[in-house]
């Protein structure tokens, strides 16, 4: 079989499109660049919609921690605290077996079976977990700059007649991200790394239909060299870190582009062989 042939048959698997079984024996480079390229689209699946949904749950968070009112207050601040405080790994495995529970569960006569049958499944299940995991962290991230915000920029919206929603839409809230947008692009690099861990958690990977590690590790196993997957894997992971970076400092010189050139900051990527 070519190399082309096995990525027509194999670049979409984890999708459900081309083979449904997988190779057993003769396993060749392209077979594992192919496979574990195809896995990595759910870790970019996982990444990307957790990222997008919980940018938004973060800035709610963060204001709601910021907020003088304890009601607003307190379940924001105890909502950080718990999914910042306990190990994501913990988080997947009690996320899972909750819904399972609550899949089989029946309250005053009304039955529950089969309601949360999705969310037994990685692709929504695992999802929201990493979607409430960097919500906490992200708010976290975003209430350190909503406190930073300078006040200056606050007294000039007061001036010109800015109060409530056009305030925080057009000086607070630009000014927030511009001052916690360094940060947060670490978040979304560390996060598209943490959905690696939804191979370890007790989500089921269906008919095969794994991430990237998911694939790694069927080939380490099936030809007890884990120094070929492996490597293949993280150079993969690699080129996602390089395209987030890059997304990020494309939306950094958005956010900066009102400031003088030397006074921009810009996103840069170090190479330190010695720490």
């Amino acid at each position: 079989m070519s190399c082309w042939q096995t990525i027509q048959d194999y670049a979409l698997r984890s999708v459900g499109y081309g083979e449904r079984l997988l190779p057993r024996d003769d396993f060749t480079l392209c077979h594992q660049f192919t496979l574990i390229g195809s896995g990595l689209i759910w870790n970019v699946y996982f990444g990307a919609l957790a990222l997008c949904f919980g940018f938004f749950l973060a800035t709610g968070v963060a204001l709601g921690k910021a907020s003088p009112a304890p009601w607003l207050r307190k379940p924001a601040e105890w909502f950080v605290f718990v999914f910042r405080g306990s190990p994501l790994f913990i988080q997947f495995f009690l996320a899972y077996f909750f819904f399972i529970t609550l899949n089989n569960t029946e309250i005053a006569g009304v039955s529950f079976r089969g309601a949360f049958d999705w969310f037994t499944s990685a692709w929504l299940g695992a999802l929201v977990v990493l979607f409430l995991n960097t919500a906490a962290y992200s708010a976290e991230i975003f209430h350190g700059a909503l406190q930073s915000v300078p006040r200056g920029d606050i007294e000039a919206a007061d001036a010109y007649g800015l109060t409530g929603w056009p305030r925080f839409r057009r000086v607070i809230w630009p000014t927030m991200l511009r001052l916690a947008w360094p940060a947060y692009t670490n978040e979304a690099i560390f996060l598209f790394h943490a959905t690696t861990l939804v191979f370890f958690s007790g989500f089921p990977a269906w008919q095969q239909k794994g991430d990237a590690l998911y694939y790694a590790n069927y080939f380490a196993d099936k030809t007890f060299n884990p120094f070929v997957p492996y490597p293949i894997l993280a150079g993969y992971f690699i080129l996602l870190t390089l395209a987030v970076i890059g997304v990020c400092a494309v939306v950094n010189r958005r956010l900066n582009r009102h400031l003088p050139q030397d006074r921009r900051q810009r996103l840069k990527l170090r190479l330190r062989i010695i720490r």
